[in-house]
């Protein structure tokens, strides 16, 4: 009776998780991955401090843009098309468009070499088998079943808990780096301080939570936003969507915390600083699970890109047919939505030709996280000045806490993009 009453209790909790949770797990997506174990293996516990300073900034983007899905009833483009007309809207969705390919391309090439180090076989043949996989998944599965599948990929990325907890160190080391930040002004740390920031807070995570919140299941018994009837939407509604979020976010940045933690304490500790490729990344697994690091590393990546390339894909596919005011839903048959599929798949086989440059797959995944942390403060600007009109958002405009918090993490963002660049 007992565990048939944990069981019950497990599935109700796990139902509940919606869009928030699902942007959340999205965000540690192979770029993350590899932004995180590049920065515990170059720099130790230094940058140890961004897990958990970034978490209620994280929490405040991610919440203004769930708002602006909930009260408005549209997207985010859609917003934008129709309060600031198209010379806002073309180069924020045209700036999205790019990093979100150049990010789906680096995590399918993650994704691929990953896939060649557990079975072989050659690196462009599983690249094209996981992009031809990842198209399918969202075009073929419908879109109910697709987030429970999205709800069960989240587990790959226990391993590194698991890895932290099994490693012996100095938790008050660890401690000390993670409240108190430590900066240096220098190529390589502020770069990768634009790295952590661009992956954890990505433009595409932006537009996919809003666009979501508006697919999502209850968002049906929701009923006509107040832009639609001038009614007030549910505060309920909005009340569960800021609880997601900040389970999602807190989720994102735990993983975040112990991939850093176990890479500092294996790669970084044993003098291994720079990360090439994936085997070198599935080293700091091998504590926990020996030999068997590679494979649990190679289908942690794997499994994230299946959850996050869809997500890549699908965000820049809401903001295109916004843009162009085509049929968008993730519930939609492709006959039924073809130029938002079809938007969809030209991001996915883009990855393809991303790969004939001559950078390496995992490197990819790092500078992927620099351009979202280049792209990301001009589309924070204008959300901002979206949840701040009343004519959009009603009563449901940000707080003053709100509004220190956005505008102090999109200055923060831009001042470091723009240090970057001075110290190059």
């Amino acid at each position: 009776m007992q565990r048939t009453r944990a069981t019950i209790l497990f599935k109700k909790v796990f139902r509940l998780i919606g869009p928030g949770f699902i942007t959340g797990a999205s965000d540690d997506d192979p770029s993350g991955i590899g932004t995180y174990s590049q920065t515990g293996a170059l720099f130790g516990l230094k940058q140890l401090w961004t897990s958990l300073y970034s978490v209620p900034f994280m929490i405040v983007i991610q919440e203004m843009c769930g708002r602006v899905g909930l009260v408005t009833g549209t997207g985010i483009a859609a917003v934008m098309k129709k309060h600031f007309g198209r010379k806002i809207l073309f180069p924020i969705v045209a700036l999205l468009l790019i990093a979100n390919t150049i990010n789906a391309g680096a995590d399918l090439g993650a994704m691929a070499s990953s896939a060649q180090m557990i079975f072989g076989l050659p690196f462009m043949l599983w690249m094209v088998v996981m992009t031809i996989l990842t198209v399918a998944l969202i075009v073929l599965v419908p879109y109910r079943l697709y987030v429970k599948y999205l709800k069960f990929l989240c587990i790959t990325l226990l391993g590194y808990i698991v890895t932290v907890i099994v490693v012996k160190q100095d938790w008050h080391n660890v401690l000390r780096n993670t409240l108190i930040p430590t900066i240096s002004f220098n190529k390589d740390y502020l770069m990768n301080i634009v790295a952590i920031l661009g992956t954890t807070i990505s433009p595409y995570l932006f537009f996919w939570q809003a666009d979501e919140e508006v697919e999502d299941e209850d968002a049906l018994k929701k009923g006509p936003s107040v832009l639609q009837t001038e009614r007030v939407p549910n505060k309920k509604h909005i009340k569960m969507m800021r609880w997601d979020t900040i389970v999602g976010m807190t989720f994102s940045n735990i993983i975040n915390f112990f991939v850093i933690d176990a890479t500092a304490i294996t790669l970084g500790a044993h003098g291994m600083h720079n990360i090439q490729t994936a085997n070198d990344a599935a080293q700091a697994l091998k504590p926990f699970a020996g030999n068997f690091a590679y494979i649990l590393f190679g289908l942690g990546i794997m499994g994230t890109g299946l959850l996050a390339v869809p997500v890549l894909a699908a965000s820049a596919g809401y903001a295109i047919a916004e843009t162009f005011n085509w049929k968008s839903s993730l519930s939609l048959k492709y006959f039924e939505a073809p130029g938002f599929y079809l938007v969809i798949a030209i991001i996915s086989l883009s990855g393809i030709a991303i790969q004939f440059l001559p950078i390496a797959p995992f490197k990819w995944l790092y500078y992927t996280a620099i351009i979202n942390g280049v792209a990301a403060p001009p589309i924070m600007v204008i959300l901002l000045i979206i949840c701040n009109k009343k004519k959009i958002m009603g009563k449901f405009t940000n707080k003053p806490f709100g509004n220190i918090m956005g505008i102090f993490i999109t200055a923060i963002m831009a001042f470091s993009a723009v240090a970057m660049f001075m110290y190059m």
